[in-house]
């Protein structure tokens, strides 16, 4: 049975997000703040977020960069971000945003995967940046150095005038972009094509280009309106890293669409969090489990007026009903939970802000235009109604399928058009949908995806690791921690847990770090091979002396 959304479906206009987003400014729009920065309060008025736009787009066109070029963005959270990233979508190009905690080896394959010609990078980005576009593959050909137009980069971040340091790839500042752009191209940007190549670890494996469209993404926003309280009145606070979908739809594209400020902070730390609260009044949060935590148990909320709060939502991981209820007590405000993907651009369900009925641990109701079933995995059969089976979603913002791998699109995405999740929810007699667990064997640590192959890979290759799995493990402050199960090789039975910790900390983003491991005489696999991952979760206990996990 398919079940559809109480909310009417919305007409999605035949446009390209620049021009969504940016076809006209309104006058009186044009000396509101758009973003700045919470530290700082560096940052654009729409009027000049939009110049900016127009000159980052003409400078690309400058340089020849256009329809069919990718540019990589490697950044944390600044009000430059949106600059870099709608000015390549208005040169008719796409952008793939990279984690701004990746390793240079992490950075580049994804460079490599996408085709990146140019790269925008953060001054504390640089040096890894600089060693990333120097690997094999690697076609950057030249640097963009992100920092405040007003004035000079840090002296240690760009090279002068375009010049390359040591020999590498030229480099250039914002500032010096911006100072001598061209003419804005104007261009018509087909709807079908690619503004966005985030990358997603999916159901399963290492991380996949996810190719959506600018129709996805307009498709997404007007999809996310009846279930938020957006205006040009509303100050939004942006913590979650807007590389991350969530980030970039629900609050940078979101705020923008409505002309909401977009306060900006670079990473999490909850004195922080709340004093960016308390300055700027913000209203509207965009949270993950382990922040809504810090809300509820931290005696540090109580030293900062929070009382701007009036609308708060949770996704990127599943949010226990009752922490959901402790947040809103505390805060004096309804704290409602989104469900999605990258995939989906990413918002699939969402909780109304005028549905008090509904059970704060559900995911809501379906947004418009979207189509679901749910799936008895068993059978591939519709399950009985109020039984868990996997979730899958159609509508206009699924993605046109993963980058240069059609045997992974046609594993996620079926001819029907519906996207398979992965995920397990019951939904009732009234569409209201639970998660109640994952078919799918990724870690969410923090609301970041881990993917246990890719550890699996980097255990293996530990010269005194025999044999290696990766399972995530219940934890209240970070949802999910990595562990490892490690097969010491015959010759190196002296490997300590710490060795291993560190040998992994060394090579990935600091949010894949394996944070438990366990020694076993065998990994437990099934005649074909496959790791059986539901043994190793199996309560056990942790080794003597193994160290505590870091959160």
């Amino acid at each position: 049975m398919i079940l559809r959304s109480p909310y009417p479906d919305v007409v999605v206009p035949p446009v390209a997000l620049p021009e969504f987003l940016f076809g006209r400014l309104d006058p009186a729009d044009a000396d509101r703040p758009a973003v700045l920065d919470a530290a700082t309060g560096r940052g654009y008025t729409f009027g000049q977020l939009f110049d900016a736009v127009r000159r980052v787009a003409g400078a690309l066109a400058d340089r020849g960069i256009g329809v069919g070029a990718v540019a990589g963005l490697f950044a944390p959270n600044s009000p430059d971000y949106p600059v870099a990233f709608h000015g390549v979508l208005a040169a008719g190009a796409a952008v793939s945003p990279v984690n701004s905690q990746y390793t240079p080896i992490e950075l580049a394959e994804q460079l490599r995967d996408a085709g990146a010609t140019l790269l925008f990078a953060a001054p504390e980005g640089l040096a890894r940046a600089r060693l990333a576009v120097a690997e094999p593959g690697v076609s950057v050909t030249e640097i963009v150095v992100l920092g405040n137009p007003g004035g000079a980069t840090p002296a240690a971040a760009a090279a002068p005038n375009g010049s390359a340091p040591n020999g590498s790839v030229p480099e250039t500042s914002l500032a010096e972009l911006l100072d001598t752009a061209g003419p804005a191209p104007e261009i018509r940007i087909d709807p079908a094509s690619l503004p966005a190549l985030p990358y997603s670890s999916g159901t399963t494996g290492v991380a996949k280009g996810v190719m959506l469209t600018h129709r996805n993404l307009v498709a997404n926003l007007l999809q996310l309106a009846p279930l938020n309280k957006i205006d040009a009145g509303s100050r939004l606070l942006a913590v979650l890293p807007l590389y991350h979908i969530y980030g970039l739809t629900s609050i940078m594209n979101q705020g923008l669409l409505n002309r909401s400020l977009i306060v900006t902070m670079p990473k999490f730390d909850l004195a922080g969090f709340l004093r960016a609260i308390a300055d700027h009044r913000t209203d509207h949060l965009y949270i993950v489990p382990p922040i809504a935590l810090a809300l509820a148990k931290s005696p540090l909320v109580d030293d900062y007026d929070v009382s701007s709060v009036r609308f708060m939502v949770s996704a990127a991981a599943s949010l226990d009903a009752e922490l959901a209820k402790a947040v809103a007590r505390r805060l004096g405000v309804a704290v409602l939970q989104g469900f999605g993907l990258t995939e989906s651009s990413p918002g699939t369900h969402g909780t109304p802000p005028d549905r008090p009925d509904i059970d704060s641990g559900s995911i809501g109701v379906l947004m418009p235009n979207i189509e679901a079933r749910v799936v008895d995995p068993a059978t591939g059969l519709d399950a009985a109604e109020g039984a868990a089976g996997e979730l899958w979603c159609r509508g206009p913002n699924i993605m046109r399928g993963y980058l240069n791998n059609p045997e992974a699109t046609a594993r996620t995405v079926d001819t029907d058009g519906f996207l398979h999740t992965g995920d397990l929810v019951t939904a009732d007699r009234n569409g209201i949908f639970r998660v109640v667990g994952r078919l799918k064997e990724l870690i969410k640590y923090k609301g970041h995806q881990v993917a246990p192959a890719e550890l699996e890979a980097v255990l293996l290759s530990h010269e005194a690791i025999a044999d290696a799995a990766v399972v995530g493990v219940p934890d209240e402050g970070s949802g999910e921690l990595p562990k490892a199960f490690v097969v010491r090789r015959e010759s190196h039975p002296g490997l300590a847990a710490e060795e291993v910790l560190a040998f992994v900390a060394e090579r990935v983003a600091p949010y894949k770090k394996v944070r438990l491991v366990e020694f076993l005489d065998r990994i437990p696999k099934s005649a074909a091979g496959k790791i059986l991952r539901k043994e190793l979760r199996a309560s056990r206990p942790v080794p003597e002396g193994a160290p505590s996990p870091p959160h």
